[in-house]
């Protein structure tokens, strides 16, 4: 069981570090300006969108013009990285010793 929950941890651990870099990269495509109808950039604008949507909404205010949704995004995406994840894989690894 324990070795289920450390590759669980470690799978999620993988796809928000992909996340992260698909939100950078929708980021980065942003400023460029591309045709929106290109397939891959509808692909990275479907990924990230929805989450940048709510994060818009719940922080309505940008500076100058400078949607400030991708870094709040990354800002979270990190602190689940590094501080949520690993304390639920430490309570998780607790009670699973526990029994």
């Amino acid at each position: 069981m324990l070795i289920l929950y450390s590759k669980l941890a470690a799978f999620i651990n993988w796809i928000l570090f992909l996340y992260m870099w698909i939100v950078i990269i929708a980021a980065l495509l942003s400023w460029v300006k591309p045709d929106p109808y290109n397939p891959v950039v509808r692909f990275f604008y479907n990924l990230t969108e929805p989450a940048l949507k709510k994060i818009r909404r719940l922080l309505p205010f940008n500076i100058e013009g400078i949607d400030l949704s991708p870094l709040f995004l990354l800002l979270l995406i990190v602190l689940t990285k590094e501080i949520l994840l690993p304390k639920i894989l430490e309570s998780l690894l607790d009670s699973a010793a526990i029994r």
